[in-house]
């Protein structure tokens, strides 16, 4: 197992939660939903052999608290969490790299849309911006159903009605410190699933983005927003191990994978800590 360097950081309304693996480029990972960096560590400790690999606890979720009242937790705001981050860890050797997956892709590409000097490439694996769809509007309105049901019977009728989002399955269990649904209802999913991607920004900074689907959640609600970022942004779909959650499933498989995507000409590594 790899050194893991761990500690927190302020940031207005919040404590960031954060873990430190490997040695090499800077590498950050950034969890979706109701994910902390717990979901990335089988994945971290694949990728620690060649990047310096930054994962975190978004704030408001499980060891990242909140300094002040709960507030719907905005796209843009996190991705300042994210530079902010950054900013404490990165070396100074160039621009970072970036994985995100689900609401973590959409925060990957606002850093990137936001401060492209800091950020060289970003995988995004099934970000869900479902305004992107042709039937966007129909989609923004399922997920405020799903939030009406919360507030109205409890977390498991809306897990039950957001099981629609996954074909009719029920939402990948996931590893994570604490418990995070609750919050995830309230004060994630909405502003996360309505988020506005400004494409045409995007597009200028297309050859830095590589959108990442499941190859088991094709045809879900979760996977059509990815589709439709790489057509609108002229750019190959790139389909990793499992469905939605597939880093954590099949980590060896997604780390092999998005390695090729990353550092495909780079020297074979070396073991983490060696």
């Amino acid at each position: 197992m790899a050194a893991l360097e761990t500690g927190t950081l302020d940031v207005p309304g919040a404590r960031l939660h954060f873990e430190v693996r490997g040695t090499g480029p800077l590498l950050l990972l950034v969890p979706g939903g109701a994910s902390d960096a717990a979901v990335f560590e089988p994945l971290a400790e694949q990728l620690c052999a060649r990047y310096r690999v930054l994962s975190y606890d978004p704030r408001g979720i499980s060891r990242s608290p909140l300094t002040g009242p709960p507030v719907d937790q905005r796209v843009d705001v996190q991705a300042q969490d994210a530079l902010r981050l950054l900013d404490r860890h990165a070396s100074g050797d160039g621009p970072v790299l970036a994985f995100g997956s689900c609401a973590g892709a959409l925060v990957a590409l606002e850093l990137l849309l936001t401060k492209p000097d800091r950020v060289a490439a970003v995988v995004a694996h099934e970000p869900p911006a479902m305004r992107l769809l042709p039937d966007g509007e129909a989609q923004v309105a399922f997920f405020e159903e799903v939030h009406e049901t919360y507030r109205r019977d409890g977390v498991a009728a809306a897990m039950l009605s957001l099981a629609g989002a996954f074909g009719g399955r029920p939402a990948p269990a996931l590893p994570e410190v604490r418990d995070n649904t609750a919050f995830f209802l309230a004060h994630v999913m909405r502003p996360t699933t309505a988020f506005p991607v400004d494409v045409a920004a995007l597009a200028r900074l297309a050859a830095r983005i590589t959108p990442v689907g499941g190859l088991e959640s094709r045809g879900y609600l979760i996977h059509r927003p990815v589709a439709e970022l790489a057509a609108l942004l002229g750019r190959d779909l790139v389909l990793f191990p499992g469905g939605h959650a597939g880093y954590a499933k099949h980590p060896e498989e997604f780390a092999r994978q998005l390695d090729v995507l990353l550092a495909p000409e780079e020297p074979e590594a070396t073991p983490c800590g060696s």
